[in-house]
């Protein structure tokens, strides 16, 4: 059974924790490439020993720098100095100022750094991001101003939530389409080969063949379920691959989908509305019964063959 992701689930909504877990991935990465540099720090020191490269600096100047709290830049520098990397020097005419400067084997560690370590890690930061480097940096330094401007915790206080809304079918969330449904396909099942032609390949096996897809989207959460509506023949529709995240229990996404897509069948003129599902989704099919879905022996008879994991059959009175 494949683990849900709950940070990705959660969307916008945990995105502190998000980037979180990624600088982790990275800068366990970067101490991979510090060790076999055969330098003696760790990926906290390496802002301290960039900004040292221009002089000495205050501590406060430092966290100024760097945009972190002083708390960590002194808790860096205690570290790099046990290392013999950086040493306190009196800050010119004033005993009071104490500056913070890089030491004969501090700037021997950061020419190293700069003239092979940095660019090798930034190489495969590219590697990584690839055509798209140049704008996920901007949009994070946009995300940085607009932080300077308002927190979180402000900007939080003033949304109020709108509601669901009804996404249509585009390429860019056909990994949506496919990971939700995956989701809750392996959770309680095992993905068939008709579940995997579809979920991989949802333009040319629903769009293409005159069905549809609609995705559900929630303020805050991003998209939390999906549903499609499979053509199998003039004027039937299979409504199939309907499932919503986890994170957004509560919210009636699925009751909400549910409705569009029977008014969509409608719009498209559908002859023939109906479903094939398993007695273990209860929850599933008491929302399929709740919003006028039937169980129906024929369905299961002409159409029930398609999973072997079904046993539940539904129609629509459209």
């Amino acid at each position: 059974m494949d683990v849900t992701d709950i940070l990705a689930d959660m969307g916008p909504s945990f995105l502190g924790s998000r980037l979180r877990r990624l600088a982790e991935r990275l800068q366990a990465g970067a101490m991979q490439v510090i060790e076999q540099a055969g330098l003696p720090l760790q990926p906290a020191h390496m802002v301290v020993l960039a900004a040292l490269r221009t002089g000495p600096m205050t501590v406060g100047q430092l966290a100024e720098a760097a945009g972190i709290s002083q708390p960590g830049v002194t808790r860096s520098v205690g570290q790099l100095k046990q290392l013999g990397i950086v040493a306190e020097e009196q800050g010119g005419s004033d005993q009071r100022t104490r500056l913070i400067a890089l030491t004969a084997a501090g700037r021997d560690a950061a020419r190293r750094a700069a003239a092979d370590m940095w660019p090798r890690i930034g190489m495969a930061v590219e590697d990584i991001l690839g055509e798209g480097t140049r704008q996920f940096m901007a949009e994070l330094s946009a995300i940085e101003r607009a932080l300077d401007a308002d927190s979180i915790a402000g900007r939080a206080a003033r949304m109020v939530p709108q509601g669901l809304t009804l996404l249509e079918y585009d390429d860019t969330l056909a990994a949506d389409f496919h990971d939700i449904n995956a989701q809750w396909i392996t959770a309680m099942f095992a993905l068939e080969q008709t579940d995997r032609d579809v979920l991989e390949n949802p333009r040319a096996r629903i769009i293409d063949g005159g069905g549809t897809i609609l995705f559900v989207a929630a303020p805050g959460l991003g998209v939390v379920g999906t549903c499609a509506l499979q053509q199998t023949g003039p004027g039937r529709f299979e409504l199939t691959k309907m499932g919503v995240r986890e994170s957004a229990r509560g919210l009636k996404a699925g009751e909400f989908l549910l409705a569009a897509m029977i008014d969509r069948a409608r719009a498209m003129g559908a002859e023939l509305l109906y479903l094939l599902t398993n007695k273990r989704c209860e929850a599933a099919v008491h929302l399929y019964e709740k919003l006028g879905f039937v169980h129906d022996a024929q369905i299961m008879a002409d159409y029930g063959a398609r999973y072997e994991r079904c046993n539940v059959a539904m129609r629509y009175p459209v």
